[in-house]
């Protein structure tokens, strides 16, 4: 199922509205050949700007070369749009799956609205790092499952395998198919859409009422006060034993 860079659709471009002025930022992230170029371009309504190279015999020992018969990777990122309204625009950036690539990721995250983790249950752990970059940076993400063929876990057992918290909402796709890849962006946007809820509750909910500490007044025992009578008269007291 990896991307070999070829747009099965009519490379005729859809223009942009000259009404768009709001751009949505999202990125799609993930291990090495996980389908993050495929998804992008089938999802984009435009021709996909990719950064992919031939994998040739001198990334041997560096690229997992012939991983599942992939024959190119993504060196920079990837990028598709999906226009959303007259004024909203949705750009797609695919990140690159390679390991020395990776240090482009913090640059593509910024900005970002939120993020769609693509994982391949035969390599799991490829996954964990962008799953742990994504907290680093507190950018929001859902993980999509890229079926490759019958699904041999159950999303539980997925989601117990990435120690997914139970709020990180969990979907299957077919990066290969537009409207699956749809689906997926739906997800994440309603996923947003909840936790902007959320916040804004939180917000608006009524700050509790802290009661002002009671002070006790300081108690002071009857031997330690003095009348009136005893303290006027006991100087002339010693004065008078004191005289001869």
């Amino acid at each position: 199922m990896a991307s070999n860079g070829s747009d099965p659709r009519p490379a005729a471009r859809t223009p942009l509205r000259a009404t768009a002025d709001n751009a949505l930022k999202i990125v799609v992230v993930g291990g090495f050949g996980v389908g993050k170029t495929t998804l992008v371009g089938s999802v984009s309504e435009i021709r996909p700007l990719n950064t992919e190279e031939v994998m040739t015999r001198a990334g041997e020992g560096i690229d997992p070369a012939g991983l599942h018969g992939k024959r190119s990777t993504t060196v920079a990122f990837d990028f598709g749009r999906i226009t959303l309204s007259e004024r909203q625009v949705l750009y797609l950036f695919g990140a690159p799956g390679q390991e020395r690539f990776w240090f482009l990721w913090d640059r593509l995250f910024s900005g970002a609205l939120g993020a769609v983790v693509l994982v391949d249950t035969r390599r799991l752990e490829d996954s964990w790092y962008a799953i742990d970059r994504l907290e680093h940076h507190g950018t929001p993400f859902i993980v999509a499952r890229n079926n490759f063929g019958e699904p041999t876990h159950t999303l539980e057992q997925v989601r117990e395998a990435l120690d997914l918290s139970p709020e990180v909402p969990l979907v299957d796709c077919d990066a290969r198919d537009r409207d699956s890849g749809k689906r997926v962006l739906i997800h994440l946007v309603h996923h947003l859409a909840a936790l902007a809820g959320a916040d804004e509750a939180a917000l608006a909910a009524p700050e509790p009422v802290v009661p002002e500490p009671v002070v006790p007044e300081p108690v002071v025992p009857e031997s330690a006060v003095l009348t009136p009578a005893a303290s006027a008269g006991a100087p002339d007291a010693i004065y008078e034993e004191s005289t001869p």
